[in-house]
């Protein structure tokens, strides 16, 4: 071939690369590709965003009123790091949902928490509503008290709208789910057993130690003075989450399921920042509760912190370090 033959040959040009090529991956050798955003996934983030703001706005006026005593979540600084910590997540996450950002992590949190949020809801039915038809020891916004008036204040409605709101996103979420493209090279596949084994022990582990008070009232050491001895006298605590009747079992038994069933489901979506949206959505709310636990007892001078209460401080932390664990793999196959 003669040098001018050389010097006319047609090159490629950019536009005539592959179309794989072309395509955005905002994480180095992972493949991602993400098609259009639906709607309903769009409206699945504004719901998010919504309820983050009821809980902001629920955190701070009287929760209930019980026995004439006005209980608020909030008494400082520490208090309103634990109130805020599910509404910050959610306003978070529900933005990136509504920028249509790797909507499948928005919409697997979605779908998560509004699963999680299904029991939380029955059970502040009960407490603002019901709770008052056989009367109680419970703990209360860190507070021990009888439950045996109970009013409704703008705490706790706003509490519920925030909970509708998030199992409403839920909804929303998982009917969107499968209108959602997007994919990646599989860098979790080689994985995900071993992720899924580990999520469903945390699950069992933590639906243990929800099971029983976080925080309870210490055994009283009593002493006869005419006869010198030491008898210990129980005081009644705080009811376990399946000891109580009507709405709050029903919804501690969903909460109890939902929390063994998501972790089973979460490490099985795909693409991989599905599974790390998912795993967050189940880390928020045990660790939250975890939270709500230590929080009660460190204002309260009648009560301890327990060991199920410690167990499940645990569990969140774990959780946290899976879905943390999922986030770093990010590796595609070759």
């Amino acid at each position: 071939m003669t040098p001018t033959a050389r010097r006319g040959a047609v090159r490629p040009t950019p536009s005539a690369r592959p179309a794989t090529q072309q395509a955005g991956t905002p994480t180095p050798g992972e493949g991602l590709v993400v098609g259009p955003v639906p709607p309903g996934a769009r409206v699945a983030g504004v719901l998010l965003v919504l309820a983050a703001l009821a809980g902001v706005a629920a955190a701070f006026p009287t929760y209930l009123v019980v026995g004439g005593q006005d209980l608020s979540a909030v008494d400082g600084f520490g208090s309103a790091l634990v109130a805020l910590l599910v509404p910050g997540v959610h306003l978070a996450v529900g933005g990136a949902l509504l920028r249509g950002a790797v909507p499948k992590f928005g919409l697997a949190y979605a779908g998560v928490a509004g699963a999680l949020g299904v029991g939380q809801l029955l059970i502040e039915l009960y407490h603002g509503s019901s709770s008052t038809t056989r009367p109680a020891v419970e703990v209360l916004a860190g507070e021990r008290v009888l439950t045996s008036g109970v009013e409704a204040a703008p705490g706790w409605v706003l509490g519920v709208v925030a909970l509708g709101l998030t199992v409403l996103a839920g909804v929303v979420a998982i009917w969107s789910w499968g209108r959602t493209v997007m994919e990646d090279g599989g860098a979790l596949d080689s994985v995900r057993s071993g992720l899924a084994g580990s999520a469903v022990l945390l699950g069992v582990t933590a639906v243990l130690c929800l099971s029983l008070p976080s925080s309870d009232v210490p055994d009283e050491l009593v002493t006869d003075p005419a006869t010198g001895l030491e008898t210990v006298v129980t005081q009644e605590g705080p009811r376990a989450l399946l000891e109580r009747p009507g709405l709050a079992l029903l919804g501690g038994l969903l909460l109890a399921g939902a929390v063994v069933l998501c972790s089973v489901i979460a490490p099985s979506l795909r693409p991989r920042l599905a599974v790390v949206g998912g795993l967050l959505g189940v880390t928020v709310v045990v660790l939250g509760a975890a939270l709500t636990g230590v929080r009660d007892a460190a204002s309260s001078g009648e009560l301890e912190w327990t060991l199920p209460g410690a167990g499940l401080l645990v569990a969140g932390l774990a959780y946290a370090a899976l879905t943390a664990l999922a986030w770093r793999l990010r590796r595609g196959r070759s």
